[in-house]
C-alpha cells in the first residue's frame, strides 16, 4: 500500500579481512570416537592457549603415511562425522550478515529430515549449550574460526531429542566489530516494500564475550487489488460508486518490529578455565495491521435485490511486546563437565478486531422502501471493537552432566545426565467471549540419561578390522502438571568401518502430548472467511471457530532412521549422505485439516450447512487422528573445490570433516575436554583460538576461486492418514490431503556459489513436484491439480574491502560489501486447478504466494 520510492541508506556493508585458510592434511586412517590419549586433570581443551592451529602428526605404518592433524579447542568428539564444515572462507563465501543469515542459507545442510520439531538446528557455541539462539543470532559470521554440521543423534549428547541436526560454532579467540546495514527490499509486481535498518558491537578476547544488536523492520500492506485477486461473486457491490472489498482485505499484512538484543559472556577462573557463565536480555515490540474486508449487505425491495459495500475496513491490530532474558552457567567438576541455561521470557499481545456493523436496519429500510436499494446508504454506525489481551510468562531450564564414567576395552564410555523444568502460563480474555480471564498453566518436570560405549576401536585393536561401533542409549521421562507423566527412549549403532564411511541406526520412541494452547486455548470465532468447500466445488466465506480441545489424548511415536555418510575419495572435503526414516505415530493431535469430504465425514460436528447444502461454518479447533505413517529417503551430495592459484597453507574448502576429524570420531589431540558431553571445550574457555584478529577493513589480495554445491532429494514413499475407524486411509501422495496443498512425492533443495577475490554469487532453490487432492467423485465435486514449483533465490555481493586499489583511491570504502538480492527469481506461484482447467478462487496464485519476486539492495559496513 505504501507508495513504492527507494530511500536513502545511511547504512553500508563491509567483510573483514579473512586470515588464510586452515591447513588441511587428508587422513587416510582416522582415530576412533574414543581417544587413546589419557585425559588429563585439566581439560586439553583449556589448556591450549596458543592461537595458532597444531601442527599435524604423521606416523609411518609399513607402506601407509598416517597424517592426523590435532583438533582444535571446541571441537566435539563424538563417533557421528560432521555432515559439512565452513572454515573462515567458506563463511565469507556466503556474503551473510549474521549467523542468523548464515544458518537460513545453508538450510539444505542443517535441515533434518525426521519429521519432527521445528526443524531449527540445536546451536552450541564452542562445544557448549547456549541459553537460546538470541545470543548468538547477532554475532558477524567473520567472528567465526569454523563451524561444524553435526547429524541428529549428537543432539541427545546435550540433553535435546533426536530431531535436529547440530551445528557446533566455534569462535575465534580475539575478534571485534562495529557494524551498521541497511537493506531495502521490493517486489517486481509493486504493491508494497520493506526496509531493515541493523548495528551492533561484538567484541570477544578469550573468555569474555559481549555483543549488542538493534534491527527495525518495516514493511507495509500488500491489498488484494494489487496482485488483481477474483473475488466471491456474491460479494462484489452491483452498485456503481459502492468500495470495491479487494481494496481493503490484505494479502500481507502491515507490520513494524523493533529488537534489542545484548548478550554477555564472562570466563570463570584464571583464562576462563574453571568455567564461563552468560547472560542474555533481549526485547521486542512489534505492530501488525490487516485488513478483512468491508461490512456487505444485501438489500432487497419488491422482487428485485442489490449487493451493498459499507466503506471502512474490518482491521484486525496487534501490538506485541516480548522481553526474554537468558542466564548460563558451565563448570568443569572433576572430569566432568557441568552446564545449566535457564531461558525466560514473558510477552504482552493486545489484539483490537473491528465487529461487523449491524446492517439490519438497512435491510428493514429497504425491504419498506424507504431506503432505495440503488441509492445512497446512510451512514451506519461502527459496531465496536472486540479486544483480547494476552499475557503468556515462560521458563526453560535445563541442566546436563557429562563425563566418562569408566573406560572399555575399545575406549571410554561418555555418559550425559539431564534435568529440567519447563514452565508455560497464559492469561487471555476477549471482550467478545463472556468467559472472562481464560487461564492456562503447564509445567514440564524432566529427567533422562544418554550413554555412549564404543564396542569396538580400529585405533585400540578391538576386532578393529570391522572398525568402529559405538553403541547409544537413551531414556527419559516427562511429568506434565496439566496432562500426565511421558517417557521416551532410544537406541542406536554408528558403525565407521574406514575412515570415510560411517552408518548409523536408531530407533526411537516417544510419547507426546498436545501443546497447551490445543488443549485450553479460549474459543475465538472469526467470521467472513475464505474456504474452499470440496463437496460443492465452490468458495465460501464462513464462520470459523478455533480455541482448544480438552479431549485430546497422548500421542505415541516410533520412528527408525537409517543413515550412511561418505566421504568422497575423487573430490577434496565432499561426501555424500544417505537418510531412510520411518516414522508411525497413533492419537495424534491435528490442527483440524483442510476440509475435504472424508475429514467431514469423520467429524461431522464440526461443519455446518444450511439447508440448501452451502458451507456456513467450521469448528477448527485441534481435533486426534488415529494413525499416521510416512517412509521417506533424503539423500544428496556436499561438493566443493578451487580454482586457480590457492593462498599457501591449502584450499580448505566446504564438505566433510576438518583435517584429523574424520571417521569415527575424535583422534583426541589434547583439543577434547575429559568430560563434556562429546564436545571439545568449555564455555568459557572461549573456544576457536584461529590466528590473529582480523583487519577490520584491510581485506586480502586475490587468491583463486572456491566453489560450492550441496543437492539434496527427498522421495516420499509413504504418507497415509488414518483419521479414525471406519474412514478411508488417506494416502497423501495419492490425492489424500489434510493440508491447503496436496503432498508432493519429490522435493529437490540445493545450495551453491562461487567466492573469488571478493566477488561472490549465491543461489538457494527447491522444487517441489506437482501434486492431488481428489474430490468426491460427485457431479459437484472437483479434483484439484497443484503445479510444481522451483523457487530461487538469488544473492550476488561484492566485498570492497579486499579490491586494495579501489579502497586506496576511496578510503570510505574500507570494510564495506554491497549485495544485491532476487528472492523467487522466476516469480513462480503455484498453479491449483480443478478438473474443468479452472482457478478456484481461494487457490488463486496471488494466495499461494502474495509477493511474488522481491528484489533489493543491502550495504553494510564493518568498522
Amino acid at each position: 500500500m505504501r507508495c513504492v520510492h527507494l530511500i536513502p541508506l545511511a547504512a553500508g556493508v563491509s567483510l573483514s579481512a579473512m586470515v588464510p585458510a586452515l591447513a588441511s592434511a587428508q587422513e587416510t586412517h582416522a582415530q576412533p570416537a574414543d581417544a587413546s590419549v589419557a585425559v588429563p586433570a585439566v581439560p586439553t581443551s583449556l589448556a591450549a592457549t596458543d592461537e595458532s592451529t597444531p601442527a599435524p602428526t604423521v606416523k609411518s605404518n609399513g607402506h601407509e603415511i598416517v597424517v592426523t592433524a590435532a583438533r582444535i579447542a571446541g571441537q566435539l568428539e563424538v563417533p557421528s562425522q560432521p555432515i559439512q564444515t565452513y572454515d573462515e572462507d567458506d563463511i565469507a563465501a556466503y556474503g551473510v550478515n549474521s549467523i542468523a543469515d548464515l544458518i537460513d542459507a545453508i538450510s539444505p545442510q542443517t535441515g533434518s529430515g525426521r519429521g519432527r520439531g521445528d526443524g531449527r538446528p540445536v546451536i552450541l557455541v564452542n562445544g557448549q549449550r547456549i541459553t537460546s539462539f538470541r545470543e548468538m543470532r547477532d554475532i558477524p559470521p567473520e567472528a567465526i574460526r569454523r563451524m561444524e554440521v553435526l547429524p541428529e543423534e549428537v543432539a541427545l549428547r546435550f540433553g535435546y531429542p533426536a530431531n535436529q541436526r547440530v551445528v557446533n560454532i566455534i569462535l575465534k579467540k580475539k575478534f571485534s566489530a562495529t557494524t551498521v546495514s541497511g537493506e531495502y527490499n521490493l517486489p517486481t509486481r509493486g504493491g508494497y516494500d520493506n526496509y531493515e535498518l541493523e548495528s551492533g558491537f561484538f567484541k570477544t578476547v578469550g573468555p569474555r564475550r559481549f555483543n549488542v544488536a538493534a534491527k527495525y523492520t518495516d514493511t507495509s500492506m500488500l491489498t488484494e487489488n494489487e496482485r488483481d485477486v477474483r473475488q466471491d461473486p456474491d460479494s462484489l457491490p452491483t452498485v456503481a460508486g459502492d468500495p470495491d472489498p479487494a481494496r481493503y482485505r490484505s494479502l500481507a499484512a502491515a507490520d513494524s518490529e523493533f529488537t534489542l538484543n545484548g548478550t554477555m559472556t564472562q570466563g570463570i577462573g584464571k583464562d576462563g578455565f574453571d568455567g564461563s557463565f552468560t547472560t542474555n536480555g533481549t526485547f521486542t515490540h512489534s505492530v501488525t495491521n490487516a485488513w478483512s474486508g468491508l461490512d456487505t449487505v444485501k438489500l432487497v425491495h419488491d422482487g428485485d435485490s442489490a449487493v451493498r459495500t459499507l466503506p471502512d475496513p474490518l482491521a484486525t491490530r496487534v501490538e506485541t511486546n516480548e522481553f526474554q532474558a537468558g542466564l548460563g552457567y558451565s563448570r568443569m567438576l572433576g572430569g566432568w563437565n557441568f552446564n545449566v541455561t535457564n531461558d525466560a521470557g514473558y510477552t504482552i499481545t493486545e489484539t483490537d478486531t473491528d465487529r461487523p456493523r449491524d446492517t439490519s436496519g438497512l435491510v428493514d429500510a429497504a425491504k419498506s422502501g424507504a431506503l432505495a436499494i440503488d441509492g445512497a446508504l446512510p451512514v451506519v454506525p461502527g459496531a465496536g471493537v472486540d479486544e483480547a489481551r494476552n499475557r503468556t510468562t515462560t521458563l526453560s531450564s535445563l541442566a546436563t552432566l557429562s563425563g566418562r564414567p569408566f573406560t572399555m576395552p575399545a575406549g571410554d564410555a561418555n555418559l550425559t545426565f539431564k534435568g529440567g523444568y519447563d514452565y508455560t502460563h497464559s492469561a487471555s480474555e476477549n471482550s467478545a467471549s463472556k468467559m472472562g480471564m481464560v487461564g492456562l498453566t503447564r509445567g514440564d518436570v524432566s529427567g533422562g540419561l544418554n550413554l555412549a560405549v564404543p564396542l569396538t576401536s580400529r585405533n585400540n585393536d578391538v576386532l578393529g578390522a570391522i572398525g568402529d561401533i559405538t553403541l547409544n542409549l537413551s531414556g527419559g521421562l516427562d511429568h506434565l502438571s496439566d496432562f500426565g507423566t511421558l517417557t521416551d527412549w532410544s537406541a542406536g549403532l554408528t558403525w565407521s568401518p574406514t575412515g570415510k564411511l560411517t552408518f548409523q541406526a536408531s530407533y526411537l520412541v516417544n510419547e507426546a502430548a498436545p501443546t497447551l494452547v490445543q488443549l485450553g486455548a479460549p474459543v475465538v470465532q472469526t467470521y467472513n472467511v475464505s474456504v474452499y468447500d470440496f463437496t460443492t466445488n465452490q468458495t465460501a466465506l464462513v464462520t470459523v471457530t478455533s480455541g482448544g480441545n480438552p479431549d485430546l489424548v497422548k500421542e505415541m511415536q516410533r520412528d527408525i532412521k537409517l543413515s550412511a555418510t561418505w566421504q568422497l575419495p575423487f573430490m577434496q572435503r565432499s561426501n555424500m549422505v544417505v537418510e531412510y526414516f520411518h516414522n508411525h505415530s497413533s492419537n495424534v493431535s491435528e490442527a483440524f485439516p483442510m476440509l475435504t469430504p472424508a475429514v467431514e465425514a469423520a467429524f461431522p460436528d464440526r461443519v455446518t450447512r444450511d439447508d440448501e447444502g452451502n458451507l456456513t461454518a467450521v469448528d477448527r479447533r485441534a481435533v486426534t487422528f488415529a494413525e499416521e505413517t510416512s517412509s521417506r529417503i533424503r539423500w544428496g551430495f556436499n561438493l566443493s573445490g578451487n580454482i586457480g592459484a590457492q593462498p599457501q597453507g591449502g584450499p580448505g574448502g566446504f564438505g566433510g570433516p576438518p583435517p584429523g576429524g574424520a571417521g569415527g570420531g575424535s583422534g583426541g589431540g589434547g583439543a577434547g575436554h575429559s568430560g563434556g558431553g562429546g564436545s571439545g571445550g568449555s564455555g568459557g574457555g572461549g573456544g576457536g583460538f584461529g590466528g590473529p584478529p582480523p583487519m577490520m577493513g584491510g581485506g586480502r589480495g586475490p587468491q583463486g576461486a572456491r566453489w560450492n554445491f550441496s543437492i539434496y532429494h527427498t522421495w516420499r514413499f509413504t504418507d497415509d492418514v488414518k483419521i479414525a475407524d471406519g474412514v478411508p486411509v488417506l494416502d497423501q501422495l495419492n490425492g489424500g490431503a489434510l493440508t491447503a496443498g496436496g503432498v508432493p512425492r519429490h522435493v529437490i533443495e540445493a545450495e551453491g556459489g562461487m567466492f573469488v577475490n571478493g566477488y561472490g554469487l549465491r543461489l538457494k532453490a527447491e522444487w517441489d513436484a506437482p501434486s492431488t487432492v481428489d474430490g468426491t467423485g460427485a457431479p459437484t465435486s472437483s479434483d484439484l491439480h497443484f503445479g510444481s514449483t522451483v523457487v530461487a533465490n538469488l544473492r550476488i555481493f561484492a566485498d570492497l574491502s579486499r579490491n586494495t586499489e579501489l579502497v586506496k583511491k576511496m578510503p570510505i570504502l574500507k570494510g564495506m560489501r554491497v549485495s544485491f538480492v532476487a528472492n523467487n527469481l522466476f516469480d513462480t506461484r503455484q498453479k491449483v486447478t480443478d478438473d474443468n482447467g479452472e482457478v478456484p478462487i481461494a487457490y488463486q496464485p496471488a494466495y499461494r504466494n502474495p509477493q511474488g519476486r522481491v528484489i533489493g539492495i543491502d550495504l553494510r559496513k564493518m568498522f
